[in-house]
């Protein structure tokens, strides 16, 4: 079994006890989604999907889907790049921190890491103290990998 599939069966099985449906074609875009290192736009993961199963999918089609995908915490949408990746603890039985990426501005590959809630916490008084309050804890953060880090030093 790929490590792909074990996401897949993990996921099925979590929208099982939710009471939910991982109709096929959720499973082929979250499956999209795992092989892609980087995250991805609605309109690429169409081409993707055409291209990978041979079949066309609208517009509407991929957003009601990543909307399910989302509500279900199997993928996250970045909203500074308007793309979604998939969620790297879907297999996981315990409860996570807030998101937090990481993401490549060369390549678009995007990591999902933790921070500490203390940190969260110092963030978000601050915030309140400049005036504002936080709408989402979700950082994203625009950062260089080390593979395109590595080409722009040979440059």
């Amino acid at each position: 079994m790929s490590k792909y599939q074990y996401v897949i069966d993990r996921a099925e099985q979590l929208c099982r006890q939710n009471g939910t449906r991982f109709t096929v074609k959720r499973k082929r875009v979250l499956m999209s989604l795992l092989k892609s290192e980087k995250a991805l736009s609605a309109y690429e993961l169409i081409d993707l999907y055409t291209v990978e199963f041979g079949e066309s999918m609208p517009a509407m089609s991929i957003y009601r889907i990543l909307d399910f995908l989302e509500q279900e915490q199997f993928v996250h949408k970045l909203n500074l790049a308007n793309k979604y990746v998939a969620c790297s603890h879907i297999t996981c039985d315990h409860a996570h921190d807030v998101p937090q990426f990481v993401i490549c501005g060369s390549c678009q590959k995007v990591k999902e890491i933790r921070i500490k809630k203390i940190t969260l916490d110092q963030l978000t008084k601050n915030i309140s103290q400049a005036g504002f309050q936080l709408v989402s804890p979700q950082l994203e953060m625009n950062c260089i990998c080390e593979a395109c880090l590595a080409i722009r030093s040979e440059n």
